[in-house]
């Protein structure tokens, strides 16, 4: 994990025996300023600074001083979201097509670039409700430079440790190789549904000079899909 960050300041966070966490989240953006679209990120819990103790920032979250995602990958629905997210952040975006299952048991969310299947993802609707108005603190590379942005959210979810009926299948797509390198668990660790979650994307800071260049995985140039099925039919 350590390999694929940009900087020596950023550290995966570790939760035992030397293993860190790959975060995968699903988002079905009903409305924004650039119209609705998919977005899945694949990032890594990291300390940006001194090297933390294990478990610990997970637990605090963007109390921690230093957390935030690294993201590894974006990929979003639409051309627009993908351009405007690598100009201003440097995130890692690429298109692709998405598809979502919303159901009273679960979520499910089908991820793939054209005739090629990244992964498929489901999530259990149960857990434990909680409110968290922490933001989502993020970074990413633009420029050469270390950008961390801070998101301001209002979030109501449902989390579980854990979890029965959540689980990850990867396809056969590049990035679907990158984290079947990584050695995942089979079992996930934690799993969050949010109810409710307003946020605020703003321009991020630079925290960080001349680190090294990380780009992702480009896709092609193209409009994607966003498909959402309320039924299993």
């Amino acid at each position: 994990m350590k390999a694929l960050l940009p900087a020596e300041t950023l550290h995966p966070v570790v939760v035992s025996r030397g293993r860190a966490v790959v975060g995968i989240a699903a988002f079905n953006y009903i409305e924004t300023t650039i119209g609705p679209y998919g977005e899945l990120g694949i990032a890594v819990p990291v300390v940006h600074g001194k090297r933390p103790v294990p478990v610990w920032p997970l637990l605090r979250e963007a109390s921690f001083s230093g957390f935030g995602m690294f993201v590894l990958h974006l990929p979003v629905t639409t051309r627009i979201a993908r351009d405007a997210g690598k100009l201003v952040w440097g995130y890692p975006k690429f298109v692709a097509d998405m598809s979502f299952t919303v159901l009273p048991e679960y979520l499910e969310c089908e991820l793939g670039e054209g005739e090629k299947h990244i992964l498929t993802m489901r999530v259990a609707r149960k857990g434990l409700v909680k409110k968290d108005n922490r933001p989502l603190v993020t970074y990413s590379v633009k420029d050469g430079e270390l950008i961390k942005t801070v998101i301001e959210q209002r979030a109501i979810y449902m989390f579980e440790l854990f979890p029965d009926g959540a689980f990850l299948k990867l396809g056969d797509h590049p990035v679907a190789e990158e984290l079947r390198r990584l050695e995942l668990s089979k079992k996930p660790f934690a799993s969050r549904v949010y109810l409710y979650r307003p946020a605020i994307l703003p321009e991020g800071e630079v925290v960080e000079k001349t680190v090294g260049e990380y780009k992702g995985y480009a896709g092609e140039d193209r409009e994607g899909r966003l498909e959402v099925k309320y039924t299993r039919l």
